[in-house]
């Protein structure tokens, strides 16, 4: 039988030489025919397919497991230096949140992962390259978390801790609506109860920016208020001291009688100007008698701010214009005092003097209540919904 060929494949032709050198052996041994070229034959099939089984086993050893695959591939780097992130997502109150959404990125804005914490709130990041990352947990009606930046060194093991996800913040929009003439006079139950020190009137300063407006009655209605109060007429009985003791409109009088027009004409100029200027007039021009407290600002702003409320004061509508009401309400009130002042007092001047001090009063009222009064109002609504 021919000697194959050395053109066969390396696996055959090595079977092939190990056959050729038994045929030589039996032939050297005496053994001649056809027992010869069968043992030929049967040597190179069992020897090929031997030779063969052997490569295949020794190929399966040699096979490494495929890698399972990932949701997204970190950046590549030898396996001795890749590292781990894990961590428990928490809610404020210590409990574990499953299903949370946890995406981890790096900070070149490459998104490397994200998967969802388990039953017990873990979550789990392997195979990740050297560098610096960040986590960002979002959980199901809840708020998010984001994570300072991570810094991850070769084959570095890294527990993420302080991970809790804040409550969601609910956003609720709030339209008040309602009988307007409510609104308005339950203003004027907050505007009576503010007393400094809880004696004296604050009635006329508002510290919610965002106060509905007050309609005429409710404007007559707290004018009233303030011109019946007690300290109303402890006020005129103070003026009516200091004018006697000074000996001022001598008209009067000494004694209790010119104590008392002094007294009545006090009180007079307080009740007619606060009717005039805080109802009548309001009322007829829709402005509002208020004082809006400002808070905010430098010194500066709030003190200009409140000294321009004498001449400046903000509409029913919320729109900034001159107070036509507190001008022509002082302006009115010294009128009417040539009624009951002595004779000699009477004329133009009575009325600008009037005027003058009804106005410096109005803007001396307007500083107390922006640098003084609300501290000692403990009565005072907090101030909201915004700022001029």
């Amino acid at each position: 039988m021919p000697v194959p060929a050395r053109s066969q494949t390396p696996l055959t032709w090595g079977c092939t030489k190990q056959s050729v050198a038994w045929l030589r052996c039996l032939r050297s041994a005496g053994v001649r025919g056809l027992a010869v070229e069968v043992s030929f034959v049967l040597l190179m099939v069992f020897g090929a397919a031997a030779q063969e089984n052997s490569a295949l086993r020794a190929k399966d050893i040699g096979l490494p497991n495929a890698p399972e695959p990932q949701s997204a591939a970190p950046a590549s780097a030898p396996g001795g230096d890749l590292a781990t992130i894990t961590g428990t997502v928490l809610d404020p109150n210590g409990n574990v949140v499953h299903e949370a959404r946890v995406q981890i990125t790096s900070l070149r804005g490459a998104t490397v992962v994200v998967v969802e914490s388990g039953g017990d709130g873990l979550f789990k990041f392997a195979g990740l390259a050297p560098g610096k990352y960040r986590i960002k947990v979002t959980g199901p009606g809840m708020g998010q978390y984001v994570s300072p930046e991570i810094a991850l060194h070769a084959g570095e093991f890294h527990f993420a801790a302080g991970v809790v996800l804040p409550i969601a913040a609910a956003t609720t929009e709030v339209t008040v609506s309602g009988n307007p003439a409510e609104l308005a006079e339950e203003q004027v139950h907050l505007a009576v109860e503010q007393r400094v020190l809880g004696v004296l009137p604050n009635f006329y300063s508002t510290y919610d920016w965002n106060a509905p407006p007050l309609d005429a009655p409710r404007k007559f209605e707290l004018a009233l208020h303030s011109v019946s109060d007690p300290v109303a007429f402890l006020g005129a009985g103070f003026v009516a001291g200091v004018e006697q003791a000074n000996g001022s409109y001598r008209g009067y009088g000494g004694g209790m009688g010119g104590y008392g027009k002094r007294f009545g004409a006090a009180y007079a100029n307080d009740a007619v100007g606060r009717m005039l200027s805080s109802a009548v007039f309001p009322a007829l021009f829709h402005q509002d008698p208020r004082y809006f407290y400002k808070g905010t600002g430098s010194k500066t702003s709030r003190l200009f701010y409140a000294i321009s409320g004498a001449v400046m004061t903000r509409s029913d509508k919320g729109h900034w214009q001159p107070n036509y009401s507190h001008l022509l309400g002082t302006l009115g009130a010294g009128a009417v005092a040539n009624l009951y002042y002595p004779a000699g007092d009477r004329g133009l001047r009575l009325t600008l003097v009037n005027w003058a001090i009804g106005t410096a009063g109005h803007a001396g009222n307007d500083l107390l209540r922006e640098f003084v009064l609300k501290g000692f109002t403990p009565s005072r609504k907090a101030m909201k919904g915004g700022k001029p």
